[in-house]
């Protein structure tokens, strides 16, 4: 699990859907919650969880997607097993992980350095603590 911290910037609600879109360094990443603690406002300093296996890498990227968060990250670390590689990927100075099978990270071609794109659904993060 990768944990971010980021700062809210907007927040938008509707009939108890609520859609935060958080500052992370340069980049900006938005969550979808059902319910959403009163203690969570434009401004406020907070540590996000994101599962690495919920974190998908695009190479070349081309195209609309439906992600609506599409990070530009470099990756600094592969650790493949047998089956399983661990990709870690800096976003604006920010440590994100991926996992991912190793027949993708082979066909994907990916290498440290590499320039990609973090996808992740705005349904797979959450705020683990509101520190201000």
């Amino acid at each position: 699990m990768s944990i971010l911290s980021a700062t809210v910037a907007s927040i938008q609600s509707n009939d108890g859907l609520n859609i935060v879109t958080f500052a992370v360094g340069e980049e900006s990443l938005s969550m979808v919650s059902l319910e959403l603690d009163e203690v969570i406002r434009v401004g406020s300093e907070c540590l996000l969880n994101v599962n690495a296996s919920s974190v998908a890498i695009g190479k070349n990227c081309s195209g609309m997607l439906s992600y609506s968060n599409q990070l530009s990250a470099r990756v600094t670390a592969i650790e493949s097993g047998e089956l399983l590689a661990r990709i870690v990927l800096d976003i604006s100075g920010k440590h994100l992980e991926s996992l991912i099978t190793v027949a993708s990270c082979k066909r994907l071609g990916l290498k440290a350095g590499d320039e990609v794109k973090a996808l992740v659904k705005a349904t797979e993060i959450s705020v683990s603590r509101v520190l201000a």
